[in-house]
């Protein structure tokens, strides 16, 4: 996928970016429960490939926009329709949290319906085993892979996650997740709620485009480039580049509430699903392990400034992110136990960030309650 100067990220990313053509998945599908010495689709070997990890970021570029005009650079594009599309978006995933986030920011609950595959996935594709029957109740499917045969049947890719599904043909439409938040802000804006917030400003897209760049490939994907990294020297330069971007933005937010501007935007969504997981995953499971996320005060304010903002916390479920990480990746958990830890209270202590100024909606207001049967499961959040 060609990359867009102001409207994606650098390498894009939805897999583990820049991957070769494997049919990999970046998150979670459901899995056997079969040891995998009998499981045939193993994800053995598909993460931890040898040398510097590059991420896949080749996406299908399909655009959903208010008249369904084709992009600015020629993506195909389908029409803005209340009720047409299902967003396929696990719990696990940081790509795909980002699309639930902004989804329930915006007030789009009632018109582009959430499915949710389970935290653990084989290789060939996320499942829907956490459904009844195991398939998801609106598109009849047991596995995303088939919307993607359905409009692809010989897609060489990953079945990845955050996907955009058309209801009607059950076919996917696009899995560029970081079109479909930005299209969700811009496209969608006939369907907002009353009081949503402006997430990404047309005065402040330079500097939001900027911070992301940044922001995706030091921190978001480098967290995986140093989970991922098949030899010393590999990860040495991985957790370098890391922390010289976390400190960075530790000096960043030690002055101003959030990434850009006065209140929430794109890049604190995008920010934000990344440090949800750094200490239950990232320090140690990809050895990102300098310091502890809640070692750092700025970040460690922020993301709890942001935890307690109605439609971030409460869409994070520890549980299911633990048992992706920690069961899927056989190439650096081979037993696929799943700690125990950390503990969590600490996500809902006070944070003091309304020192430094600004609102968390701007002139908006924060969402409603979660949307019924969309609420993570008691005893998995940090309460």
């Amino acid at each position: 996928m060609s990359e867009k100067t102001s409207t994606v990220e650098a390498h894009g990313g939805g897999r583990h970016a820049g991957e070769p053509q494997r049919t990999e998945f970046h998150s979670a599908e459901p899995r056997s429960k079969e040891p995998h010495s009998k499981e045939p689709h193993s994800t053995k070997g598909a993460y931890v490939t040898g040398g510097e990890f590059n991420r896949d970021t080749n996406y299908i570029e399909d655009r959903i926009t208010r008249d369904g005009t084709p992009g600015q650079n020629g993506e195909p594009g389908w029409p803005v329709e209340p009720g047409r599309y299902r967003l396929i978006a696990a719990r696990a995933c940081p790509w795909a949290n980002r699309t639930v986030i902004v989804r329930r920011l915006l007030g789009l609950e009632d018109v582009i319906s959430l499915g949710q595959p389970g935290p653990t996935h084989d290789s060939r594709s996320w499942t829907f085993d956490l459904d009844a029957g195991g398939k998801d109740p609106v598109l009849g499917i047991e596995r995303l892979q088939q919307a993607y045969f359905r409009r692809f049947p010989d897609y060489p890719r990953g079945i990845t996650v955050p996907a955009v599904v058309d209801i009607a043909s059950g076919a996917v439409v696009t899995n560029n997740y970081p079109q479909i938040t930005l299209d969700f802000s811009t496209e969608w804006t006939a369907f907002h709620r009353t009081g949503a917030p402006q997430l990404y400003p047309e005065h402040l897209r330079g500097e939001i485009d900027s911070v992301n760049k940044r922001v995706f490939t030091e921190v978001n994907n480098g967290v995986y480039r140093c989970g991922f990294a098949g030899s010393q020297e590999a990860y040495d330069a991985a957790y370098t580049r890391l922390w010289n971007a976390m400190d960075w933005l530790e000096e960043r937010l030690s002055g101003q509430r959030y990434l850009v501007g006065e209140s929430i935007t794109e890049a604190d969504v995008r920010l934000f699903t990344t440090l949800a997981r750094f200490d239950a995953v990232y320090h140690g499971h990809f050895k990102c392990n300098r310091n502890k996320l809640s070692e750092m005060p700025a970040l460690w304010g922020y993301a709890r400034d942001l935890f307690q903002t109605p439609g971030f916390g409460d869409t994070i479920d520890f549980v299911q992110i633990k048992q992706h990480y920690y069961i899927v990746h056989e190439d650096i958990n081979p037993t696929q136990i799943v700690p125990a830890g950390p503990e969590l209270s600490g996500w809902l202590t006070p944070h003091g960030r309304e020192s430094l100024g600004g609102s968390p909606f701007g002139d908006g207001t924060p969402p409603g309650p979660v949307k019924a049967g969309e609420e993570v499961a008691a005893g998995h959040g940090a309460g």
